[in-house]
């Protein structure tokens, strides 16, 4: 399933202000699935410690149960576009939110250790199912002229997700006086962290029945009554209809079905422009960002604080996470994806070395001396921020338009699946690796930071204000 975004066509009009209403909750309905992204990958946070203890489990084990989700997440990735192809994109949004549901209400009530790890996976599926399908509906149905504005309507919903996901783990904590697994109507409060998802995961699968189908699918299974309907509901009815279809049919014809043998090159396997989009999202996940979302709690209460405060600093970083992401979506267009990245890998860099710093200090009765615990917590929502306003945006966007045409959909599938061998690289190896030394686990990620620095400057290319037919 492809989606790149095309200049206006001829038979297109801008959307009139009463259906860019209409066009604006269609968009939203479609990123609920991006809210559930982030808070399924986020809401583990809460858990963390209160699945070690439940279960007896070692770092390594308890790893490989957060982990495993991300294995989940690639094979929904891989598969979700050909099954939106088949069934349609709303048909896939449906089913992600059965998924989503289903996941729910297995994490919260396991049988074992290896039942919650099975749940984890099928909330990975649906992850991966949501991080292909939004982006690519909201793309098909938005008028050409508000296209980059509501496309931005995932990644808000991500990071929306991640924050109401510390939010909930917080006040669910708090029901339980501070007490992870204390009881809460006969289930302990991490189960209620888990299952409370239930509720998002509903609504995305009853909001999928009141948007429509893409076009786009609608034509290519014959269906161009009813494409005709859809493109005069987001677009007006002064469209040339009948221009639309002929011109979505046309782009249709005309596009190049990539595959894996179009992206290798004659010396180092892929060509050179693939490893560049593999490079950034290796770095986008090597620097250490989804341990600030998966382990955070864990982080501060080995450093001697409360769990109450640990879920609070977990929200407030996804708060930062938010400002950061609006600061990018602001600033992306204005002064260039590689001015921020640069700008964002080197405020990286100086927090990640801050938070080694802070770590590497002698514990005092269980606790970091102050000075230490402060820029620690300081650190910590600076590195957030920083990543959140550069790299957490602008890999996405360059990925997007980096590669040639004939390329493109080949290769940003094989520079998103490094990213989520990276994240799970990361994700599974920090237990282990805090275990082993916290302060030097963060001098291997400030490292990263400051790698990334010279990869932009030599590698990549800045792609603003270019069109898409002019990258090769």
């Amino acid at each position: 399933m492809t989606s790149t975004a095309k200049p206006p066509a001829s038979g297109a009009r801008e959307a009139h202000p009463d259906h860019l209403g209409h066009v604006i909750f269609i968009t939203a309905a479609a990123a609920m699935g991006g809210f559930l992204f982030g808070y399924d990958s986020s809401v583990i946070n809460g858990a963390v410690e209160a699945i070690r203890d439940r279960y007896d489990i070692g770092s390594g084990t308890l790893a490989q149960v957060i982990a495993i989700a991300l294995i989940g997440c690639a094979i929904g990735a891989a598969t979700a576009g050909r099954i939106a192809d088949r069934i349609g994109r709303i048909r896939c949004m449906q089913i992600a939110a059965v998924l989503f549901t289903v996941s729910a209400v297995g994490s919260a009530l396991p049988f074992a250790l290896w039942d919650l790890a099975m749940w984890r996976v099928v909330g990975g599926f649906a992850i991966g199912m949501a991080s292909v399908i939004g982006p690519a509906y909201i793309a098909e149905v938005a008028p050409a002229a508000y296209r980059g504005r509501l496309g931005s309507f995932q990644q808000a919903a991500i990071v929306v997700g991640i924050a109401v996901s510390q939010l909930v783990n917080w006040a669910i904590l708090n029901m339980a006086d501070g007490d992870q697994r204390g009881e809460i109507g006969g289930l302990e409060a991490w189960q209620w962290m888990l299952g409370v998802m239930v509720i998002p995961a509903m609504l995305y699968g009853l909001l999928s029945f009141a948007i429509p189908e893409s076009p786009r699918f609608l034509i290519s299974v014959g269906r161009k009554d009813r494409a005709k309907e859809v493109l005069s509901e987001v677009e007006g009815k002064g469209v040339d209809l009948d221009a639309r279809v002929r011109e979505i049919e046309t782009a249709m014809h005309r596009e190049h079905k990539s595959t894996f043998r179009d992206l290798l090159g004659s010396r180092f396997g892929f060509l050179p422009i693939v490893w560049v989009g593999i490079g950034l999202s290796v770095f986008q996940q090597l620097v250490g960002i989804n341990v600030a979302f998966y382990y955070s709690s864990t982080l501060w209460q080995s450093v001697g604080i409360n769990p109450s405060s640990s879920f609070f600093y977990s929200f407030t970083t996804s708060i930062i996470n938010i400002i950061g992401t609006v600061i990018a979506m602001v600033l992306v267009d204005r002064v260039g994806r590689r001015p921020l990245a640069l700008v964002g890998s080197a405020g990286m860099a100086i927090s990640l070395a801050l938070e080694a710093w802070a770590f590497s200090a002698d514990l005092v009765d269980g606790k970091l001396p102050e000075t230490q615990g402060v820029v620690a917590l300081v650190a910590a929502h600076l590195f957030v921020l920083f990543f959140a306003l550069s790299w957490g945006v602008v890999v996405w966007v360059f990925l997007g338009e980096m590669f040639p045409n004939r390329i493109r959909a080949a290769a940003l599938g094989v520079a998103a699946s490094a990213q989520w061998i990276a994240n799970w690289a990361i994700t599974a190896s920090f237990p282990s690796l805090a275990d082993w030394n916290l302060s030097g686990t963060y001098v291997i990620y400030t490292v990263f930071a400051v790698l990334s620095i010279p990869f932009v400057l030599k590698y990549v290319k800045e792609t603003k204000g270019k069109a898409l037919e002019e990258m090769g």
